[in-house]
């Protein structure tokens, strides 16, 4: 089954630090291999974090040649929640998390969620800071 939704498109290259908001309608498949959907779904009870992946990543895990999603201003910010390495990868390590596996990577934001908040996103609350989720 196909569902339409607005998204935005955004420069393969781009991650946090070119926030682009041109809005477009394309058709996705809603089914296992689509990262919109499967984030969508993942945090459904948290929607502020799917704000954020769409402002931090544009909800991009990997990029079409397959390799994981890094920060443009920070390299060490990695995958569809730009989890930042350099801080996290010991601790998501040792939790049998691996930020470059989607699941994973969405796992440890929702760990940090619930012990930060949004603060570890602070820098891409302009983005999301004033989305509807965040009223909720």
């Amino acid at each position: 089954m196909l569902a339409t939704t607005n998204v935005y498109s955004v420069p393969e290259s781009a991650a946090y630090g070119q926030i682009i908001t041109t809005p477009i309608e394309v058709s996705v498949e809603t089914a296992t291999g689509n990262t919109e959907a499967i984030v969508r779904n993942y945090f459904k009870d948290v929607p502020v974090l799917i704000q954020i992946a769409r402002c931090e990543s544009a909800f991009r895990q990997t990029l079409s040649d397959g390799s994981i999603l890094k920060g443009r201003v920070d390299s060490a910010d990695t995958g569809v929640m730009q989890i930042n390495k350099r801080y996290h990868a010991k601790n998501a390590a040792a939790m049998g998390l691996n930020l470059d596996d989607l699941y994973s990577n969405m796992a440890y934001a929702r760990h940090l969620y619930e012990r930060e908040g949004t603060r570890p996103w602070n820098a891409s609350a302009p983005c999301w800071g004033k989305t509807l989720a965040m009223n909720i």
